[in-house]
């Protein structure tokens, strides 16, 4: 991109996560070139909406030549500012953080999780196949460079949210539901299902 950035807009932003998962998985079957029209069928999303999307970016491919998709992932890997080997820990080694554990690697999205903390030391050990440390040993087994942690738990969620901001992290998906204070430049993406179902019901008591 260059210095002179264009702003682009909130609903284009939310779709260029899409579209790199989706690059990355034809990547991964060893195609190479691709046309607008060719990932809308992927992604369903209309080829003209893409084609607008990637204009925010910079001349990205040829008409009828199509885009070059390892162009395209690093694009979309230095916009984003994720990459596939980004280091992910996960708090909280119940139900839910296990189904979480369970499903690493998210089909191409981001990274992996490396590594669980609990409180509880009959969780310790592995899970999965990922270790699972004794929240205790945070300091010391935090993965070098790890910016990412999932929450998965539900006491205690202010104090382990100021342990792992003094290790490093930047950065929470937050499944907790509670009211946390982060310092500022800490960034908290809360995941409220029960919110998500109420707008759900709205918007399909409305077609």
């Amino acid at each position: 991109m260059s210095e002179n950035k264009v702003k682009v807009p909130k609903a284009t932003m939310q779709r260029y996560p899409i579209y790199l998962k989706a690059l990355r998985k034809l990547q991964s079957m060893g195609i190479e070139r691709v046309l607008s029209r060719e990932l809308a069928l992927f992604v369903d999303i209309e080829s003209t909406t893409i084609r607008r999307d990637f204009s925010f970016i910079g001349s990205l491919g040829k008409q009828g030549y199509g885009y070059d998709i390892v162009k395209l992932i690093d694009t979309f890997e230095a916009l984003l500012g994720v990459a596939y080997d980004e280091k992910i820990i996960l708090v909280g080694v119940g139900n839910l953080g296990k189904a979480i554990m369970n499903y690493n690697r998210w089909n191409h999205v981001v990274g992996e999780i490396v590594c669980a903390f609990d409180s509880d030391p009959a969780k310790v050990g592995y899970e999965n196949g990922i270790p699972v440390y004794h929240m205790n040993e945070v300091a010391t087994k935090m993965p070098e460079g790890c910016r990412i942690a999932i929450l998965t738990i539900s006491q205690n969620v202010q104090d382990t949210i100021d342990k792992l901001v003094n290790v490093g992290i930047k950065g929470f998906v937050d499944f907790s539901h509670e009211h946390i204070q982060v310092p500022k430049g800490i960034v908290v993406k809360p995941v409220d299902v029960v919110s998500t179902i109420q707008e759900l019901i709205f918007q399909t008591n409305n077609l």
